[in-house]
């Protein structure tokens, strides 16, 4: 992976270390995790777990839990410990000393995969931004082997404090610069925005957990070729389409960056010029993988995001994808579910097999022609036919079916430390 590389090209041995904070998602954050390692190129080997009330301030695991961990990483001989947690820059300085190798928290994990995934230019600029004030917070890792001498009257300290002033304030320059190049492309993005908003054309974007099939969602309704795979974060980049509906005529159809549970706030902050158009759209399709367990956690962290960037008011249809990965599903088939108000509420359909995107193509259409009949009101108050929200209830969440999720690594699970 980018943070550590080796010298072969066979991916870094990493060992996943996870605690146990009393969350209810504990097991499929941890799965998520071996999800993310794998997918920014390092091979999980083992999964190292345990139970805490609270991080440690030195070790975040605790000693006796960091020694089961270095014992473990020393029989996988593994080159790379990874966190489920964002670390302070002290405790991954502490903890890579104990280790004697490298450590990676959730952020920086993220941001790896992020920087290899960038395609275009706002989407390189945007992680470059992220990772600039990612290293920033984290300066006193890289002086920290300097002694911190603090010289006589009028001295200013030692090479290590000076060599710090002065990597901050060059970090501090390049995230200016980067800031400047991300507003210029923001207001190129508002011009080419307001121009198919002259066209009157209307506007469509997916947004959904990241890997809930949004691409192959885009592909197949578009017939476009956008990247699409089973691995977290396969779309960084904003890409729009035309789609011609029988009974609306043109829409702009937007596949946008998937979300995740803890997504770090760099990355909310610097992927804004990109979520912008998920801002501006007259309505969501929010894509859930409905064979998922753990869909209901899923799509509040997508709500949480929504909520971030001032667009969890815009209206929802919930489309239930992935029904060909579940018995049940699959034997119910694509259908379209409708509220009290007979308005859409959910589409159920297989991106990958093709099925119910009729019913998908019908639903946007009526959708659309009952907003232009009732568009939302300037305060933000919605005809309640369409106010989609409603699904956040965590009853009506409960009427979709669960799959257990499959347990992919061997897991050495400790009490407390």
């Amino acid at each position: 992976m980018p943070s550590h590389p080796t010298s072969s090209t066979e991916p870094a041995r990493a060992i996943l270390v996870a605690v146990d904070f009393g969350k209810h998602d504990f097991q499929e954050s941890l799965s998520e995790l071996a999800l993310l390692a794998s997918t920014a190129g390092s091979e999980p080997v083992r999964a190292v777990t345990g139970r805490r009330s609270r991080p440690d301030a030195a070790l975040f695991i605790g000693a006796g839990k960091a020694e089961e961990v270095k014992i473990a990483a020393d029989e996988a001989d593994a080159e790379i410990v990874i966190f489920n947690h964002a670390l302070s820059p002290a405790q991954q300085r502490n903890l890579e000393r104990f280790f004697g190798r490298h450590v990676v928290d959730r952020t920086g994990l993220i941001l790896d995969i992020f920087s290899q995934r960038a395609q275009s230019h706002v989407g390189k600029v945007q992680v470059e931004l992220a990772r600039v004030r990612y290293q920033a917070s984290r300066l006193v890792r890289a002086w920290s082997h300097l002694e911190r001498q603090k010289g006589g009257i009028g001295m200013r300290g030692g090479p290590g404090e000076r060599q710090l002033e002065l990597d901050r304030r060059m970090l501090d320059e390049r995230a200016k610069r980067l800031s400047a190049e991300l507003d210029r492309l923001q207001r190129q993005h508002d011009t080419q925005r307001r121009a198919r908003s002259r066209n009157d054309a209307f506007s469509v974007s997916l947004v959904g957990y990241t890997n809930a099939g949004k691409s192959t969602l885009f592909n197949a309704l578009t017939k476009a070729r956008a990247y699409a795979a089973n691995q977290l974060f396969a779309t960084l980049d904003t890409t729009s389409r035309r789609l011609y509906l029988d009974g609306l005529g043109n829409v702009v159809l937007s596949d946008t960056v998937g979300f995740i549970r803890d997504l770090p706030t760099q990355l909310v902050a610097a992927f804004r010029a990109t979520l912008e158009e998920t801002v501006h759209a007259d309505v969501l399709l929010h894509v859930v993988d409905a064979a998922s367990a753990v869909k209901h956690e899923q799509m509040e962290q997508v709500d949480r995001v929504l909520a971030e960037i001032n667009a969890s008011d815009i209206p929802q249809i919930l489309v239930m994808n992935k029904i060909d990965a579940a018995e049940e599903l699959r034997t119910q088939g694509p259908r379209i579910e409708r509220d009290e108000a007979g308005a859409v509420r959910r589409v159920f359909v297989s991106a990958l097999e093709g099925a119910g995107l009729e019913l998908l193509r019908e639903a946007l259409v009526e959708t659309a022609i009952r907003l232009r009949e009732h568009p939302p009101s300037r305060d933000g108050d919605f005809d309640p036919r369409f106010d989609t929200r409603r699904e956040t209830s965590s009853a009506q969440r409960d009427e979709l079916s669960q799959v257990p999720p499959a347990s992919a690594l061997p897991a050495e699970r400790g009490g407390r430390d």
